[in-house]
């Protein structure tokens, strides 16, 4: 009996310890909660009665160099609803059908689902929110919010890029300069009961958002304006699928213009600039890409002629090629077990080297190219950057396309020569050209200038490497000099323009497959010859009718120059009378 007792004793002993020890845990626990754990669960229990709504930051301007606004924005709003606020769902319905043009199912759907929100609809019109907002409606949120505005609607259209509905960038500048243009949103905290219903008489916590930063490009809207009509005119007079153009500075690699014609419009970036049929989403989205695509950076073809620039540059760098060295021109060449034909299939006779580039003779630049050879060529490429991307800065850009280096034969390097059988990309084009022109050095081409914030403080001025010295002067000099004499007495006669010494090269490039009868024609135009400033490149895809570059493009560039050249402050130097006199007419 008596163990028993000391039994059911050591029983109620080890009961009471587990109870003791359950009850300390649960104090302490209690204790980090309350203690330890305060401002924890404080902050989870405060968010539980509060409600955020995003006020959305302007997205940073985009300048012309000269402060014209070239991308901006416009005040909108989003409209959403609460469901737990909305008191007379019929009316929020009716009224929001009516006004946003929205049909009663899509937005009953919205109001009669059981969620914190409900967008129905951004980039609403603020006249058409402030009649919302008029109407007093429990549950119905009017939010302020801002849309991408583009004043000029298509200008650079393929440069600048658009937004999406977020205000980020999609392609162009845009996305390039993001995380520039990018603000930071603002909030309202709002205090809500248990049903999430906002509190009268309470007030409200707000964050208010932060603009993003000014960018400053170096595009002129004069000039992209008065290109981007050439262009167009061009395009519908050649009956051509694109025109495209730039113009830059040859000396440091700013762009004052790029076109693309037909550009798109950038307010409506999702309608497509032609009319067409199309049998899927897929194939329309397809017909968007290539709407949106810049051809001077995201495409490569075949140069043509002009990258006989390129190939005399090459000769005279390695010393084998002298101005009044001679040659014969009977029409064709014979490389290897190919016949090459001239443009002129008669020939051209004997002629010096000035003759054969002012004539762009091919036989006369095969023989160069011969004398050169190919790992001095390539070097040549390397040199000039047609090996490598520009670091131009748009997404996208594309590279060249070349044989490699230890399978071109003797053919291959003949009809390189003439800038066939390879392709690069119209600004691998234009900015080797400029190193050739301008003294030997590579520049980067670039459109960012510097950036400001909201307040117009300058707080960042971009940089972009030049390598100096690719070329030396003299060779520069020698090939200003020659394509000067292209312009004034040779193929590129038509891109003369009166008071100026303009230098360039022409170009007639055919698509592949050969006999196709397509062709690319093209003009360089350098301006002034002497010192230059200005360099065009024109170019007309698949041009109706005559197609010879010489004939189409360069009097693309002459009205161009004779436009642009004195808005940009240079002045004449002759006139029509000094230059008969200098003929001898």
């Amino acid at each position: 009996m008596e163990g028993v007792k000391t039994y059911n004793r050591k029983k109620v002993l080890v009961m009471f310890c587990i109870i003791f020890a359950a009850a300390m845990f649960l104090v302490g626990r209690l204790g980090y909660i309350m203690i330890g754990q305060s401002a924890y669960y404080s902050a989870k229990a405060q968010a539980l009665h509060e409600r955020e709504r995003a006020i959305k930051a302007p997205r940073g301007r985009i300048f012309d160099r000269n402060g014209v606004v070239l991308a901006g924005n416009r005040p909108v709003c989003t409209i959403s609803v609460i469901h737990s606020q909305i008191t007379d769902p019929e009316q929020v319905i009716e009224v929001l059908s009516r006004e946003l043009n929205l049909s009663e199912e899509d937005i009953r759907s919205k109001v009669e689902k059981v969620s914190s929100r409900e967008k129905i609809k951004s980039n609403v019109d603020k006249a058409i929110a402030d009649a919302i907002r008029a109407y007093h409606l429990d549950g119905v949120m009017v939010d302020e919010d801002y849309k991408r505005y583009y004043p000029f609607d298509d200008m650079a259209s393929k440069v600048l890029g658009f937004t999406g509905s977020d205000n980020q960038g999609i392609v162009g500048l845009e996305v390039e300069y993001d995380s520039v243009l990018q603000g930071t949103d603002g909030y309202i905290l709002t205090l809500t009961d248990a049903n999430g219903i906002e509190l009268e008489n309470t007030a409200e916590s707000r964050q208010e958002p932060v603009a993003g930063n000014d960018l400053y490009i170096s595009i002129d809207a004069n000039i992209q304006s008065y290109v981007q009509q050439e262009a167009e005119k061009t395009l519908i007079a050649k009956e051509a699928i694109g025109v495209s153009i730039i113009v830059m500075n040859p000396q440091n690699g700013e762009i004052y213009a790029m076109v693309n014609a037909p550009e798109y419009n950038l307010n409506d970036p999702y309608t497509l600039n032609i009319d067409a049929v199309y049998n899927t989403e897929e194939e329309k989205q397809d017909a968007l890409n290539r709407m949106w695509r810049n051809f001077c950076i995201n495409d490569t073809y075949e140069p043509g002629s002009i990258f006989k620039t390129v190939t005399a540059t090459a000769a005279f760098e390695k010393g084998v090629l002298s101005v009044e060295d001679t040659f014969s021109c009977p029409g064709y060449r014979i490389v290897g077990d190919r016949t090459i034909r001239c443009h002129k299939t008669t020939g051209h006779g004997v002629e010096t080297f000035r003759q054969g580039i002012m004539n762009s003779c091919n036989p006369v630049f095969m023989d160069v190219g011969l004398r050169v050879g190919v790992e001095d060529m390539y070097h040549t490429y390397d040199r000039l950057g047609l090996m490598t991307r520009t670091g131009i800065d748009l997404p996208g850009e594309a590279t060249s396309i070349m044989h490699p280096q230890d399978e071109v034969k003797d053919v291959d390097l003949a009809i390189m020569s003439f800038g066939q059988s390879f392709q690069i990309t119209p600004m691998q084009l234009i900015t080797a050209v400029s190193a050739v022109v301008n003294g030997g050095n590579l520049v980067t081409p670039h459109f960012g200038m510097y950036v400001e914030d909201p307040e117009g403080n300058r707080i960042q001025t971009y940089e972009y490497p030049i390598e100096n010295a690719v070329i030396t002067e003299e060779t520069s000099a020698t090939m200003r000099d020659l394509l000067e004499a292209v312009v004034a007495e040779g193929t590129g006669n038509k891109g003369q323009v009166e008071g100026y010494r303009i230098a360039g090269k022409t170009a007639t490039s055919e698509k592949l497959p050969r006999g196709n009868g397509k062709y690319i024609s093209s003009f360089i135009g350098i301006a002034p010859a002497d010192n230059p400033q200005v360099i065009t490149l024109v170019l007309i895809n698949e041009p109706t009718g005559i197609y010879y570059g010489g004939t189409i493009a360069a009097p693309v560039a002459k009205r161009i120059y004779e436009n642009i050249l004195p808005y940009l402050g240079m002045e004449a130097v002759y006139d029509a009378g000094d230059a008969q006199q200098e003929a001898g007419e």
